[in-house]
């Protein structure tokens, strides 16, 4: 992709602004961080109120009387045992069941959802639906908002005062709280939050007001992916691909029992055979032992210096107090405790296998 091609958000000005040093991330030019620094950004965030411009992410609305139907086909998904503002985790797999994305899908009524993409993946899960969409009575929308993110413990205090209230609503939840606004309560952080997608006035408007609260400080992708390894969630295209399968992933919890059994979504048999077979590799969290960080790449070994398995995501994790990692290994390793080695350009650091998260969870679920 050249730079003619590369994409820029539709408030860039405000984060040039603000200071923002940019990089190049899934055809996009994005804020890496800002003056503050990585360090601080992640941290503010877990203590205070950290705000994201998430707008290379995409909205589809599906519609119609056939639109649960088509979601049931293309994700392993029972879209119509949704409740009204309910929000799932979900994919979109190809028929030997890896990922092509993965989704969040929330029901706005009874024949309306929303479906949430990665930026990276927007154009292909938009013409995937759309093939799908002719067979089923069922239309698929692609919206042009501002999306945002704002995240951490005073994320609620920090939109209320700027005039949006968050009330009731439940981690996992959506709503269409005014005109062309879709707000749920979600994110990439492990922390409380708030995602919302709203016309590019209304966020001017919105954001005027954050930022001149104390508690609200802009975050970079930089810090945005030391606080998503941290809580153990998975990035497409490094610790998700087309190639892994979510039995692999250890994201199972996200198809229903009666799916797995009897689900007619894309990709069904393939999963079911790994299922029934066992998978051959699992993710795992990987804590590299002293300060250095093992990044994404690199092979894993075992004591015999065997091939292991090998790192999709590592850095550190300034929460953690260390450096965090995930990756992929032989299924017969796949223990916490199990250690193993990291192949750094020639150095064996060592390395264990971890529960994840590395940080724990604090959504707001009742």
């Amino acid at each position: 992709m050249t730079s003619q091609d590369t994409r820029h958000l539709p408030l860039e000005y405000l984060h040039q602004a603000a200071g923002a040093r940019f990089g190049a991330f899934a055809g996009w030019s994005m804020p890496l961080q800002y003056p503050a620094g990585v360090m601080k950004e992640h941290l503010h965030t877990r203590e205070h109120a950290g705000l994201f411009d998430i707008s290379h992410m995409k909205l589809f609305v599906v519609s119609g009387p056939g639109a649960a139907d088509l979601l049931s086909r293309a994700c392993p998904l029972d879209a119509g045992a949704l409740e009204i503002s309910q929000s799932k985790y979900t994919f979109f797999l190809n028929e030997a069941a890896g990922i092509i994305d993965d989704l969040i899908v929330t029901r706005l009524g009874a024949d309306r959802f929303m479906v949430v993409a990665n930026a990276g993946n927007a154009v292909e899960d938009e013409k995937h639906l759309k093939v799908l969409a002719a067979d089923f009575d069922a239309k698929v929308e692609p919206l042009d908002r501002v999306f945002l993110a704002i995240q951490g413990p005073e994320a609620w205090a920090a939109l209320s005062r700027a005039g949006v209230e968050t009330g009731t609503l439940l981690f996992m939840h959506g709503v269409e709280p005014r005109p062309n606004w879709f707000m749920s309560r979600s994110g990439y952080t492990g922390e409380d939050g708030f995602e919302i997608g709203l016309p590019e006035a209304d966020a001017r408007d919105l954001l005027a007001k954050l930022v001149e609260d104390e508690r609200a400080l802009w975050i970079g992708l930089a810090a945005r992916d030391s606080l998503r390894l941290e809580a153990g969630l998975c990035l497409h295209g490094q610790d998700l691909t087309p190639e892994i399968d979510p039995a692999s992933a250890g994201l199972m919890w996200a198809i229903p029992k009666d799916v797995r059994a009897s689900g007619h979504f894309i990709g069904a048999d393939a999963l079911r055979s790994i299922l029934e077979r066992g998978a051959a590799q699992k993710r795992v969290g990987l804590k590299p032992d002293g300060r250095q960080p093992v990044r994404a790449g690199a092979a894993l070994i075992d004591a015999e210096g065997n091939p292991a398995g090998h790192i999709t995501s590592g850095g550190f994790g300034p929460s953690a107090g260390h450096p965090v990692a995930m990756g992929y290994v032989n299924a017969a390793l796949a223990k916490p405790g199990a250690k193993l080695f990291a192949d750094v350009r020639g150095t064996k650091i060592p390395i264990e296998i971890v529960s994840l998260p590395f940080t724990p969870h604090r959504y707001r679920k009742g």
